[in-house]
């Protein structure tokens, strides 16, 4: 990832529809988990961003598809980076729910 990459516009709907078509892939939500709890992405797994260290006990496998989303895309950015740097190949930030249309999931 560039720096470019930063100010790229993310489509989340897209993100998440490419989420839902990939097999065995995981959709991580780097939020806090009062954010979380507040409404989040049906099937979603969170860890929030400062608990990153903790993603191998739910996501072992480094060739998992990982796609990541916050609220508007900068925790997600930085969370792709740490994903990497930890030896995930295939990782995709999705940018931020708050550009979600769908329907989001308390609790």
């Amino acid at each position: 990832m560039g720096i470019l990459d930063f100010f790229k516009s993310r489509n989340f709907d897209e993100g998440l529809k490419e989420f839902y078509a990939t097999p065995s892939a995981v959709l991580l939500d780097v939020r806090t988990r009062e954010e979380y709890l507040e409404g989040h992405v049906e099937k979603s797994v969170n860890i929030p961003l400062d608990e990153l260290g903790r993603v191998t006990e739910e996501i072992e496998c480094t060739q998992t598809p990982v796609f990541v989303y916050c609220y508007s895309g900068a925790r997600s950015a930085q969370a792709a980076a740490v994903l990497r740097r930890l030896g995930y190949v295939n990782v995709k930030n999705i940018g931020g729910i708050a550009s979600y249309s769908g329907k989001a999931v308390c609790r």
